[in-house]
């Protein structure tokens, strides 16, 4: 008969914690698995998964109604409405229709007067040019990261993931759990009870904890009090199984064997923990998997199992709990609204300066990919006008509070290296990057604010230089913008504020214009841009300043310039837009138009740079930030965006700091 163990610890819990995943240290390695999309709900994703195709994959009809050119309706208006003809002047069309040149807007059904019939009718306003079309990629762009690794995989990221041509992913396989129930006394529920009988239940809700954690919990059969077969079941389950959980046996009765059993196939790290209730916790590991021993009262093993259990689980699963949760955040910028809609607007969130921060995502009901990046959303009730910058709101939280604090909040310009950098962030750091896109002087003027951590930004500064090589960018605007003086000693500081401005170097990337392959219009340079449709960026943007600065330095008029109106809010819709065949040139950088094998016409190399301030630094997640910047493998990744799109030889350093 095997000796009993009448000796418990009483472990400070924290510490038997430490010395658990010490014993464990490089043993719990996540296993991974390929999984249909369909099938992937709640799955973790085990690496980034970038879209194969756009969405929507061609210029479409937003709207039911007619196709026209634009340029042909001009001069439309109530005094003088402008009669079209079926066939000639317009094509009748159904929301999702794909629209083909050359018509390029789309007037509504009910803004139409019938006239004899359906094959004339009488409009009263003109058309603007792209009015109600979804341009092709408005939502999803080829080569766009869709989701990142370490991703619990929601029902709209599936909608989300087939529309981008995705059909399987790569996920973290559910950790296989052995729920091992103990004691002779105790029977099956279902079974007529008897003096001395106690119905097994622990079992049962230590699998559905597994299963809501993200494992696969296997519940053997109940094991009578015999030492020689408990000790046969946990060797067999170390073996097959990742993590093994015995429940009962665990304290120091007459028929307590699991601690004994344990010990003779593996090793006891911890047996005894100064908690009330569940201190006789067994921690240990057999054949180098973890094994837990959970106390026989309810309670106590539930404890015991949230306590020890449920963490080693989450590192196996790479999930983290997430719970729905109002709080209240600082909304980032102005949100109009209707008077007669309830209106719920998807925000990312995190935590600036002990306040959390919300910064609002596309508002579209097609704008699927804002709900997949979305923290939460926010409501914006019936009979009120919006929001203002500042104002503070409640917003319900889809990701855990835990997750929001270890993010960093990035407002500014648009690049792909972001979405490396995040992804990076969550699989190596257990931090977060949240970045909305809103150009660079709306990222500065939101870094001012208080409203995020960091603002990316690629500022020409005019004044600072003549050629292209010799501009200079992004210190010169900070200082204007902030109030910056320079007391020659580089330190330059905010006077209105306590905080000074840093600017930590990025990487340099080479702007120019984005062309259809093969440059079938032979566009060469910026002169050639009033021969062919172009495709702008948002005013603010720092690749709008670095466009206005070439034309103007070129003579050119900008009205001159066919699309010069037409704006895009990322690189990647200025290259869909060009790819599809909607315009023949944009303004943007080499690996927007590597990512769908474009050609490109290279202006000038600049500076893409983060803005930060002083109090950031210190935080965690912005020296995982900084050390991602300076990594080799965040270097390859750039090489493999185009060796021709970036420099990184600066990648975080200071380019100017207190």
């Amino acid at each position: 008969m095997a000796k009993r163990n009448l000796y418990l610890d009483n472990v400070p819990v924290e510490e038997a914690l430490s010395k658990f995943f010490s014993a464990l240290d490089g043993l719990l390695v996540p296993k991974t698995e390929e999984i249909p999309v369909e099938e992937s709900l709640d799955r973790v994703t085990s690496q980034a998964v970038y879209a194969r195709c756009c969405s929507p994959l061609y210029n479409a009809a937003a709207m039911d109604g007619i196709a026209v050119t634009a340029a042909a309706t001009c001069g439309a208006r109530e005094s003088n409405p402008l009669i079209l003809k079926a066939g000639k002047d317009f094509l009748p069309v159904d929301t999702g229709d794909p629209i083909h040149p050359p018509y390029d807007a789309v007037i509504m059904a009910e803004d139409l007067i019938q006239v004899n019939g359906e094959e004339t009718v009488k409009i009263l306003e003109s058309a603007a040019a792209w009015q109600h079309i979804r341009p092709i990629g408005e939502d999803i762009v080829t080569g766009e990261m869709i989701i990142a690794g370490r991703h619990r995989i929601r029902p709209i990221d599936i909608g989300v993931l087939l529309s981008g041509g995705i059909t399987s992913i790569n996920v973290i396989a559910k950790p296989k759990v052995a729920i091992i129930p103990t004691g002779t006394e105790i029977i099956e529920a279902g079974k007529v009870p008897k003096e001395g009988d106690i119905i097994e239940s622990n079992s049962r809700m230590i699998q559905a904890q597994v299963t809501q954690g993200g494992g696969n919990g296997v519940r053997f059969a109940i094991m009578p009090d015999n030492f020689a077969l408990l000790k046969e079941v946990i060797y067999r389950a170390a073996q097959e199984f990742d993590m093994v959980i015995v429940n009962a046996g665990s304290s120091a009765g007459s028929e307590d064997f699991t601690v004994q059993a344990i010990r003779e196939v593996g090793d006891v790290i911890v047996h005894g923990v100064a908690m009330k209730p569940g201190k006789p916790v067994i921690l240990a590991k057999v054949n180098n998997k973890p094994v837990i021993g959970t106390p026989g009262y309810p309670v106590s093993a539930y404890l015991a199992y949230e306590t020890f259990a449920a963490p080693v689980l989450s590192v196996l699963s790479c999930r983290s709990s997430a719970s729905m949760q109002k709080v209240e955040a600082v909304m980032s910028r102005r949100l109009v609204s209707s008077l007669k809609h309830r209106e719920y607007v998807r925000v990312k969130a995190g935590r600036v300066n002990g306040r959390l921060a919300a910064a609002p995502l596309a508002r579209g009901a097609g704008a699927a990919m804002s709900l997949a990046r979305a923290d939460g959303f926010c409501v914006i009730d019936r009979q009120s006008e919006g929001i203002e910058a500042g104002e503070t709101v409640q917003i319900e939280l889809y990701r855990s509070p835990e997750e929001i604090d270890r993010t960093i909040v990035a407002t500014g310009s648009h690049d792909l290296i972001l979405d490396v950098i995040a992804d990076m962030m969550s699989v190596n750091g257990d931090a977060y990057l949240a970045s909305t896109h809103v150009g660079s002087m709306a990222g500065l003027t939101a870094l001012k604010r208080g409203e995020c951590h960091i603002a990316p930004i690629h500022l020409l500064d005019e004044e600072s230089g003549g050629g292209s090589k010799a501009i200079g960018y992004n210190v010169g605007w900070i200082r204007k913008l902030f109030q910056l003086t320079d007391d020659g000693d580089q330190r330059t500081k905010n006077k209105s504020q306590k905080s000074e401005v840093c600017l930590i170097k990025g990487v340099g990337r080479v702007q120019g214009l984005i062309v259809q392959k093969d440059n079938p219009l032979g566009i060469q340079s910026i002169a050639d841009l009033c021969r062919c449709r172009f495709i702008n960026r948002q005013r603010g943007a720092g690749t709008r300043l670095f466009l206005d600065y070439l034309i103007k330095h070129n003579g050119i008029d900008s009205g001159s310039i066919d699309g010069y109106a037409r704006e895009a809010a990322t690189h990647m819709a200025v290259a869909a837009a060009v790819q599809c065949g909607s315009a023949d040139a944009g303004m943007g950088i080499a690996s927007a138009a590597k990512a769908l094998d474009l050609g490109f016409i290279p202006l000038g190399e600049e500076e893409y740079d983060f803005a930060v301030l002083s109090d950031f630094l210190e935080l965690k997640e912005m020296k995982i930030f900084i050390d991602i910047l300076k990594s080799p493998g965040f270097h390859q990744k750039l090489a493999e965006l185009g060796t021709d799109a970036y420099t990184w030889d600066k990648a975080g350093e200071f380019g100017m700091r207190s």
